[in-house]
């Protein structure tokens, strides 16, 4: 299976690398005792004999690979973890193995040297390590049991192993090892704990696994420029390694990469998913989020980054929009709607004043049909929630406190939210449309609100709050502070919404922003809709 043209097979010994050379695979040698040959770091082998024992291995590799520049694998280094200051043996260990590197590396050979944890990269250690880099490749082990990658779902898992993937890179690209001398190892061994399969029935699920990860270390390896990407597992060396699965799960791997190394979905058999766009990023150009069809572009981010003056900010408050979308549907008649009664009651219809105050903000119509669009949502899922009614006390507090804010007798039809479901009373400046202040008196007139025409007929003219009296003003007071509430619930829900969304969405990357009920009315105040 993996011994056709196009692959390339690490082996070891004099048979196989001939016969899978002749199938017309390459070969790479594979130094699976590196471990013996190297010492430890509490029994260093020491300069001299770290010479001679890469001297002969590099004999031996370029005999079995008919090369004089074999790539030589080193399985695997010790104490990678290990922090500095290194004890005076472990020292002499790294020391041998640099040397080791080194002298394969003179001799043609290009040594690629395997990780099974995390490198410690601070202090001298990072000298160490850009020294290796220097001598050949590092290659890191990047394990995951199939079934925790699994029950994930595609979205999710994918966006879990690219970014394990990049993590993996990181810690060496950080301290400056290029990219194209660092590799990723993925293991697919069957022995129940040591990552791989472990038990997860059925195969097709496991097939699902092997799929998810070939697919998101190649995204990765691209996006990074990675040297190389290694898969092992796949033989039979004990009881436990000897599963059935393997041959469909290698065929998996292979057809990942190509198509004509192997027919996958025939291998894996009925219930496997051979779609390979599922969880990956295949985004359009300049679009940086997909969610359920929906898209957020890298351009609007920019656009209203220009506004709030913060990128992360403007990401923020779009991914919100992103997801709350899906929740309520905002027409195009709404939207003019709506523009038409800012203009109308926060600029006395003049619609270059409008403009002029977006200008001054460095918001575009665009951006401005959007914030309306924020606000007319959030009105009519705030209209579902649930909150409680206020305290006397709360409603005491609210008078002592706002006594100086504008209040108005008025009437209306139908009973507005804002007078607490009643057709008559006192109307706050705080929670009623902003029309509501400017209207004459004892006139009826059409004002526009989230929640359609309201028809209102002012009794006098606008208080103080404190003028008018907590008697008169108390039903507006509990309408204002249960729509505090509603507020503060939908940000709450929105929250909440988000977080539950994470699974679905495919952002470029996987750059996500850190989850904010946002609010760009405090950067627009007049887009403020009531």
């Amino acid at each position: 299976m993996f011994a056709k043209p196009g692959l390339i097979v690490a082996a070891s010994n004099f048979l196989y690398p001939a016969k899978i050379r002749a199938l017309g695979a390459k070969t790479v040698y594979m130094d699976i005792n590196f471990h013996r040959r190297i010492g430890t770091p509490t029994a260093p082998i020491g300069t001299a004999a770290a010479v001679d024992r890469a001297n002969k291995l590099y004999d031996y590799a370029a005999a079995s690979m008919r090369c004089a520049h074999p790539y030589i694998a080193l399985n695997e280094l010790f104490g990678a973890a290990t922090a500095t200051p290194w004890s005076p043996n472990n020292a002499q260990y790294r020391s041998d193995v640099l040397t080791y590197m080194k002298t394969l590396a003179a001799r043609g050979a290009r040594p690629l040297l395997m990780l099974s944890a995390r490198p410690y990269t601070g202090g001298d250690a990072a000298d160490w390590w850009r020294q290796a880099a220097q001598y050949g490749d590092i290659i890191r082990e990047d394990y995951f049991g199939a079934p925790f990658i699994y029950k994930q779902g595609a979205v999710a898992a994918n966006r879990y192993l690219r970014q394990s993937f990049r993590r993996a890179a990181e810690d060496l690209l950080a301290i400056g090892i290029p990219a194209k001398k660092i590799g990723l190892m993925v293991g697919f061994q069957t022995t129940p704990g040591q990552g791989g399969r472990e038990n997860l029935q059925p195969a097709t699920a496991w097939y699902d696994t092997v799929k998810w990860q070939a697919l998101s270390a190649r995204q990765v390896a691209r996006e990074l420029g990675l040297g190389s990407i290694w898969s092992w597992g796949w033989e039979a060396y004990s009881d436990a390694e000897r599963d059935p699965a393997k041959q469909g799960a290698a065929c998996v791997w292979l057809w990942v990469r190509s198509p004509k190394f192997c027919n996958g979905p025939r291998a894996a058999g009925a219930g496997f998913d051979a779609s390979l766009t599922e969880g990956q990023i295949t985004l359009p150009r300049g679009v940086q989020c997909v969610l359920d069809r929906r898209r957020m572009s890298s351009f609007a981010i920019n656009d209203i980054a220009r506004v709030t003056g913060d990128r992360e900010l403007a990401f923020s408050t779009l991914f919100q929009r992103l997801v709350t979308s899906g929740s309520v549907q905002v027409s195009g008649r709404d939207l003019a709607a709506a523009e038409r009664a800012v203009v109308s009651s926060r600029f006395g219809g003049n619609g270059a004043g409008y403009r002029a105050a977006l200008g001054q903000a460095h918001a575009s119509q665009s951006v401005a049909a959007g914030v309306l669009a924020d606000e007319l949502r959030r009105a009519r899922i705030e209209a579902r929630l649930r909150v409680s009614y206020p305290s006397a006390s709360d409603v005491t507090d609210y008078f002592q406190t706002y006594g100086a804010a504008q209040a108005r007798a008025v009437q209306a039809k139908p009973a507005p939210w804002w007078l607490n479901g009643r057709k008559q009373g006192i109307a706050l400046a705080s929670s009623a449309p902003f029309a509501v202040m400017k209207i004459p008196a004892g006139k009826w007139t059409p004002v526009w609100t989230t929640g359609g025409i309201v028809r209102v007929r002012p009794l006098a003219r606008p208080r103080t709050l404190a003028s008018v009296g907590l008697g008169p003003a108390r039903q507006a007071i509990v309408a204002s502070l249960r729509q505090l509430a509603r507020d503060q619930a939908f940000d709450a829900w929105s929250l909440r919404v988000q977080r539950s969304s994470e699974r679905r969405v495919v952002c470029l990357r996987d750059d996500f922003p850190q989850l904010e009920a946002a609010d760009l009315t405090e950067y627009l105040p007049f887009l403020e809709l009531r």
